[in-house]
């Protein structure tokens, strides 16, 4: 089974985003579409202010992806990812994926390292600077897999909303219990669906995106759990110590797969 064929929908999710959510069965007139799109934006902005600003945050993801075969059926994949971020310079993210495959990437503001535990092997890079500057490298120099890094970056509130062409407020429902306004984009890649908390922390809850011009239009979906922006955190846990008899390998970044989706020249 092709589950490397969707590096398509697991990189950069949040930054291929938006690109088209499915209408109202009613077509509305102009002004009630306007009022539901600014409606949309208004909450889309919101959370990605707050996480923007956050100076620190824990989050659990369930995450599932389609790897559309040959056939053209889709199976699906999945792991869970604890992350814990500390800005301007830490961050861990524990992966565990439904096979048992664990990994960690660990930042402590001056070394990128990426451990495979059941292999006994380790990758590192020396990479002074922030979060954002340690993403940026990851994905783009290193070409390296990680859902949703752009949600770890602080200029997310600055950048998201450009990415959007079609907004539409859908209704208020519930994920998990949790009161939520539910949101659909257009992008000019994908489609987007993202279930947002309402109150006093618009957190997301639910990431649903669907990449339309793949073949057998796949999805990539997130539910968000257990988020604490107040997590207090030591050092300890962004510093990494090899294990006994651990190899250092160099990190192999991915290969392009002929006629995957790219942005910007990179492989999501």
């Amino acid at each position: 089974m092709r589950q490397g064929q969707l590096g398509v929908v697991y990189a950069w999710a949040l930054t291929l985003l938006l690109a088209g959510a499915p209408g109202s069965a009613q077509q509305p007139g102009p002004t009630a579409a306007q009022d539901s799109a600014e409606r949309a934006m208004a909450v889309l902005k919101r959370t990605a202010e707050v996480l923007s600003q956050a100076q620190r945050f824990s989050v659990t993801l369930d995450i599932g992806f389609d790897a559309v075969q040959d056939s053209g059926q889709k199976i699906e994949f999945g792991e869970t990812r604890q992350v814990v971020l500390r800005r301007p310079d830490r961050l861990r993210v524990d992966a565990t994926t439904r096979a048992g495959a664990q990994s960690t990437v660990l930042f402590d503001g001056e070394n990128l390292t990426v451990v495979h535990p059941q292999e006994n092997v380790y990758a590192t890079a020396a990479r002074p600077g922030s979060v954002d500057e340690a993403v940026r490298y990851f994905v783009q120099d290193l070409d390296m897999r990680f859902p949703l890094a752009e949600m770890l970056t602080s200029h997310l509130a600055q950048r998201l909303p450009d990415q959007v062409r079609v907004a539409d407020y859908v209704e208020s429902s519930s994920i998990a219990g949790v009161p939520c306004d539910h949101l659909a984009f257009r992008g000019d890649e994908t489609d987007m669906q993202v279930w947002v908390a309402q109150g006093q922390h618009p957190l997301p809850r639910r990431v649903v995106i669907t990449y339309r011009h793949a073949d057998g239009r796949p999805q990539f979906w997130a539910q968000f759990n257990d988020w604490n922006l107040a997590s207090e955190v030591p050092d300890a846990l962004f510093a990494f110590t090899p294990p006994v008899g651990a190899a250092q390998i160099a990190f192999s970044p991915r290969q392009q797969l002929p006629g995957a989706a790219t942005t910007g020249g990179q492989q999501r």
